[in-house]
């Protein structure tokens, strides 16, 4: 039997049919709003612009290589209300709003497969 290989997908390109980089778009304005205008002209809030997108791309890419490294791992939620759950990671979505587990524990029972809100998750914790 083939071992299933995780699928690390990035958001598309800027063409006007894709996701999330026209600046103008209600859920960039919504998801990816910076601390400076992007109306401003002179060159050196373009230039702590830049800063700031450099340091956005920094986190963003340490992010997504942490959940690439926890593919097939055990992971401890720790959520709202104090709950802790603990379940082996399988994927993310493209916006990450949802993590797919299996065997997940929970003060409740034990769920064989289950999606769980990133919303809901205040940390995760897992040995590398």
């Amino acid at each position: 039997m083939a071992t299933p290989v995780p699928v690390l997908r990035l958001p598309k390109g800027p063409d006007p049919n894709s996701r999330g980089f026209d600046p103008n778009s209600p859920r960039f304005i919504a998801l990816c709003r910076t601390s400076i205008s992007s109306s401003a002209a002179s060159e050196s809030d373009s230039e702590q612009l830049q800063k700031e997108q450099h340091a956005r791309s920094v986190l963003r890419e340490g992010f997504l290589r942490c959940l690439l490294s926890m593919t097939n791992k055990k992971v401890q939620f720790q959520m709202y209300e104090n709950v802790k759950v603990e379940a082996t990671f399988g994927a993310s979505d493209i916006d990450v709003l949802n993590f797919q587990v299996s065997d997940l524990h929970t003060p409740i029972g034990v769920q064989k497969e289950a999606l769980i809100r990133c919303q809901d998750v205040i940390s995760f914790t897992f040995d590398i």
